[in-house]
């Protein structure tokens, strides 16, 4: 009898995840919904409040149709980011292979390959695509991929030194082994005259094949390793090039030696010396282009050295030396002088000055105590400081300035996308060419033409390796966003590099930008039958609640003055325009013009004259009003940076239009700008207006860059074709940012600008070496000009050209880590 099996359910996964767009009851039921009628979804639940949505999902689903169904309803899940270290690439095909691999996961919808820092950025909906998955998509393409929890046991610059090391080893025993083989070739050329009998004929060719076996079989192994299995899959890379080109030269002799009668008239030639020193030489230069690429990190590795490993935290009134990694958020740690700053916190007792250059690239050092905020890695002077401690670990400034610049050395520039494309099917068109080569000398070129067709197939093998063209880019990249770093030049973003050196407008928020953003009452004006003290205490009163610099040049003034301030009630603000409340029973008003004009305050003549005289000496006027009437006109000025004009200047020098933009009295504004020497300026912009303001820039003039404090000029920030934000040493993430400043000081902004000359022009230089470098050599190494008298390339030159192309390349990039002072 038959038995029918129990029926069972497939084995499920439990997804839990984070949707946008939700906003009520109705998106709740909506995405409910949507989740419900999938196939092979159940036990579906959506929270509004952490706006998350969990199901269960059998097996034979993928995570990614859950995604794509919520992004058709338009409810996409969260994006989120994974980032593998990829070991096994060498080349820019590498490179494409890498991303085509990733980019065709479930769930990826971004995937972006640096080939000089070995990792791999991949975008997804967060919870959709497991990191297991990647690396298995990885290794099927033929490399592989560290899981973020291998890596974080890894030590990068302890995995490129074991890559050095290796690549060190293996030369040294090609060498060792291609020395002899170059000496027999030597030999045979120069009939075996003073070698022994084993030099001559037979016996030589059989000691040189046994010697090039060996060096083909042990360190020149990694290319047919990594380079047949990629070619047979129809991806070859530069791998596949050097197996290509050695393994010809090898076989082709091999068949001289061993059976030289099955070989045309006069073409048994030997070429053992050929496959040997291409080998030697490519692991020669991949060896010194691994020394040359650990450099390019180096600053943000002297950045992190600078914290101390060990730090004095005070406990029961005594000093416990502790590892870092011991201190929590509220310990009190102390100072000594000379020493670094253990963690980022604030003074709470003693008063020094502290050197912070490399948070900052300001070479002062600044005077700090208590309530003075400490960044990690500063260096103390001649005082002692205790600091309470703020931030530890990933927290802190210095953990937060590496993953920046490691972000933006990750990422590529839209220059890259080009160089993509060719490379692309770059390593195709050499096997292509180098078939065309050898079947054009064998058609054409006398007879025996098989060894010369062989050569020169060989030569252009070698000599179209793509490492140059993969390294041009991202190495220059690293070491420009690495100096950048060190002078106090964030750049989020490595497309920003590329953005601000297009950029023709600079647009310069005034406040706290150009002037030092610490207004200060300078005069003051009132009606009759009321004194400035008066007018004084009750702006002050009303301003209390308000976060405005100019409010707080007003209460400083004040307090300064010994007076006492009332509290405001019904205190509201207009952005923009100024404030109003109660204040003691009576209706207080405190703002621009425009405020008493908004609120249909009738100007006092005289108040209005002396504000326009204020602003026509750079001064901005503020007014008040009480009980409905115009009864005082406060000037408060905030001092120009020094070096803010010199800034402007270098920028102008630089052919680029600075403007100003602020929502300062136009009169003031003006003054301001013309002592800077600026020409263009927005002046009474309302803080919403200022990205109208770069749109109209942008129309006049071309791509915009906008300079602002990165909190209430956050609109313009993301309107501008690059956003700089003014950094203030311990806050560094201005999300809207493309670039931080971490100094205040004008001069950061024309380092950013030299940097970013600097570096596309060092690009440029990379690309033309690397494209010119083919462009002149490949048909040298086909032998094209050998017909016309003119020379040749040996597959040897080839592989010695090759190398030195990368390595002209990482030097050229290595040349950065002087730049930031001039274009």
């Amino acid at each position: 009898m038959d038995t029918i099996a129990p029926f069972s359910e497939p084995e499920s996964v439990r997804l839990s995840l984070p949707v946008e767009g939700m906003s009520c009851a109705g998106c709740v039921s909506r995405v409910e919904r949507v989740l419900a009628g999938l196939p092979g979804a159940s036990d579906v639940s959506v929270n509004l409040a952490t706006k998350r949505a969990s199901l269960a999902l059998t097996r034979d689903h993928a995570p990614a149709e859950v995604a794509a169904a919520l992004q058709k309803a338009g409810y996409p899940v969260a994006p989120s980011e994974t980032t593998l270290p990829i070991e096994g690439m060498h080349c820019a095909s590498c490179v494409g292979k890498v991303e085509k691999a990733l980019g065709a996961v479930p769930g990826v919808t971004e995937a972006s390959v640096n080939l000089a820092t070995g990792q791999a950025l991949v975008r997804h909906g967060e919870g959709i695509v497991a990191p297991a998955d990647l690396a298995a998509a990885v290794k099927a393409a033929g490399y592989t991929a560290l899981l973020p929890s291998e890596a974080a046991t890894v030590d990068p610059a302890e995995r490129r030194e074991a890559e050095a090391r290796d690549l060190r080893r293996d030369f040294g025993i090609a060498a060792l082994l291609t020395a002899p083989i170059v000496v027999l070739d030597m030999g045979g050329h120069l009939g075996g005259q003073g070698l022994p009998a084993i030099a001559h004929g037979q016996g030589a060719a059989l000691v040189q094949a046994m010697l090039a076996t060996l060096v083909l079989a042990w360190p020149g192994r990694r290319f047919f390793a990594a380079g047949l299995p990629g070619l047979f899959r129809g991806h070859p890379d530069m791998n596949a090039l050097v197996a290509l080109g050695a393994g010809a030269a090898y076989l082709y002799s091999l068949v001289s030696t061993l059976a030289p009668q099955i070989m045309p008239e006069g073409a048994a030639h030997l070429y053992f010396e050929a496959s040997a020193v291409i080998v030697t030489l490519i692991l020669l230069g991949r060896m010194l282009e691994a020394r040359a690429r650990g450099r390019t990190g180096q600053a943000i590795a002297r950045l992190m050295d600078l914290t101390p490993k060990m730090a004095r935290v005070i406990r029961d009134g005594a000093e416990h030396e502790v590892p870092l990694s011991a201190l929590t958020v509220g310990d009190v740690v102390r100072v000594r002088p000379g020493e670094r700053i253990a963690a980022d916190g604030t003074v709470v007792a003693g008063e020094s000055r502290v050197d912070e250059s490399m948070v900052t690239g300001e070479p002062a050092p600044v005077r700090k105590s208590p309530g003075a905020a400490l960044v990690g890695g500063t260096l103390n002077g001649g005082g002692s400081l205790d600091l309470r401690v703020g931030a530890v670990g990933a927290a802190t400034v210095l953990a937060q300035i590496a993953a920046m610049v490691e972000r933006a050395q990750g990422g590529k520039l839209p220059i890259q996308t080009l160089v993509d494309r060719v490379t692309g099917r770059f390593v195709p068109a050499v096997i292509g060419l180098a078939l065309a080569t050898f079947f054009g000398w064998l058609l054409f070129a006398p007879a025996p033409a098989l060894g010369p067709a062989l050569v020169h197939a060989v030569a252009v093998l070698i000599i179209a390796c793509p490492c140059a063209m993969g390294l041009a880019t991202p190495t220059a990249i690293m070491v420009g966003t690495g100096r950048a770093a060190e002078k106090g030049v964030l750049f989020r973003d490595g497309a920003a590099l590329q953005g601000l050196e297009r950029v023709k407008v600079v647009a310069l928020d005034k406040t706290g930008t150009l002037t030092e953003g610490r207004p200060m009452l300078a005069e003051s004006e009132t009606v009759a039958g009321l004194s400035p003290d008066e007018a004084l205490r009750l702006a002050a009163g009303l301003e209390g609640r308000s976060e405005h610099p100019l409010a707080g040049a007003i209460i400083a003034a004040a307090r300064a003055r010994g007076l006492v301030l009332p509290e405001a009630e019904a205190f509201e603000a207009v952005e923009g325009f100024g404030v109003s409340g109660r204040v003691e029973g009576r209706a207080v008003a405190v703002g621009a013009l425009r405020y008493l004009d908004r609120l249909g305050i009738a100007r006092d003549p005289a108040l209005a004259a002396k504000a326009e005289a204020w602003s026509g000496a750079g001064l901005s006027p503020v007014h008040l009003v009480l009980d409905g009437r115009h009864a005082a006109a406060l000037a408060v000025t905030d001092p120009v940076k020094d070096g803010a004009r010199d800034a402007v200047a270098a920028l102008r020098a630089r052919g680029l239009t600075v403007a100003m933009v602020t929502g300062d009295d136009p009169g003031a504004a003006a003054k301001v700008a013309a002592g800077l020497g600026i020409a263009e300026v927005a002046a009474g912009i309302l803080p919403g207006g200022k990205a109208e303001a770069v749109k109209r820039f942008r129309e006049s003039h071309g791509p915009v860059a906008f300079v602002g404090d990165g909190v209430n000029d956050a609109p313009a920030l993301a309107e501008a074709d690059v956003g700089l934000a003014i950094g203030t040493g311990t806050d560094i993430a201005v999300e809207s940012a493309d670039v931080v400043l971490m100094s205040g000081a004008p001069e950061a902004l024309s380092a950013a600008f030299a940097l970013s000359r600097a570096v596309m022009a060092n690009i440029r230089q990379n690309l033309f070496w690397a494209f010119a470098y083919n462009a002149a050599l490949i048909p040298l190494a086909a032998g094209l000009l050998v017909p016309f008298g003119g020379p040749s390339l040996s597959p040897i030159l080839a592989a010695g050209a090759m190398a030195l192309s990368s390595l002209f390349v990482l030097g050229n990039a290595l040349r950065l880590r002087r730049a930031g002072g001039t274009a």
